[in-house]
């Protein structure tokens, strides 16, 4: 189940998603240029989280595999004390996870706004978003950190330019549970996503059908919805194969 995972994202894992940093950055440019709305903070708060955890994880992992293939891949070499490995397997987990659960709280944030208003502008405040957001963060580093807590070490991976949980020569429950346990809470961050998005629009539709006043609030309501319908979209892409193969 494991093995087949490596054999078919190795090779170019560590640059699979260059759409997401792109699609990010413009829906937060989008979104700063409504900042002053209320109803817009703490979207764009979480845009922000989303972009700047995106973009670090591209730019480590990116900048890791560029000195991986100019040192020939060979690993024996330039990490003799596999530290470089488990950095590089610790900011894959990390930088995959923390998009996917802050992609989950912007659906979830949007559907109370759309679902209970009043409840969203009296209770939801930009210090709880930051709250959250960092509790995702921290979540996200926990797992990516479970390995070395268990004393277990990231491992290269059969295409020896990137590093992951042990895949190939699964020893006992603990290497399955880490593997099973990303792929779990990968593929529950997107349906999370579905079912709010599609809780939010299907209420947006209801509201449009039955009365044409405030207009302009649900259309400002609409938009946030592509746009996380767009993340949902790519994230769905990109990262469903390697979770359920995983």
């Amino acid at each position: 189940m494991a093995s087949g995972a490596q054999s078919s994202s190795t090779p170019d894992t560590a640059t699979r998603w260059p759409t997401m940093p792109s699609l990010a950055i413009a829906i937060l440019m989008k979104a700063y240029q409504r900042f002053r709305q209320k109803s817009k903070a703490s979207f764009l708060l979480l845009a922000s989280g989303l972009v700047i955890t995106d973009f670090f994880g591209h730019l480590i992992n990116g900048g890791i595999a560029v000195f991986v293939y100019a040192s020939d891949k060979d690993w024996i070499r330039f990490d003799q004390s596999n530290i470089l490995c488990s950095v590089f397997g610790i900011s894959m987990v990390f930088s995959g996870l923390c998009p996917l659960f802050l992609g989950s709280v912007m659906a979830i944030e949007r559907c109370i706004g759309v679902t209970n208003p009043i409840f969203h502008s009296t209770k939801i405040t930009s210090k709880h978003v930051k709250m959250i957001l960092g509790g995702v963060c921290m979540f996200a580093i926990f797992v990516a950190l479970l390995p070395i807590l268990g004393h277990r070490d990231y491992q290269i991976q059969a295409s020896r330019t990137w590093c992951f949980y042990n895949t190939e020569h699964i020893e006992d429950w603990e290497d399955r549970f880490y593997l099973l346990f990303f792929s779990f809470l990968g593929l529950l961050a997107l349906g999370v996503s579905f079912l709010c998005n599609a809780i939010t629009g299907v209420t947006l539709l209801r509201v449009k059908f039955k009365s044409q006043q405030h207009r302009q609030g649900r259309s400002h309501h609409f938009e946030m919805v592509i746009q996380l319908l767009a993340i949902m979209c790519v994230s769905c892409i990109c990262w469903s194969p390697f979770l359920v193969r995983s």
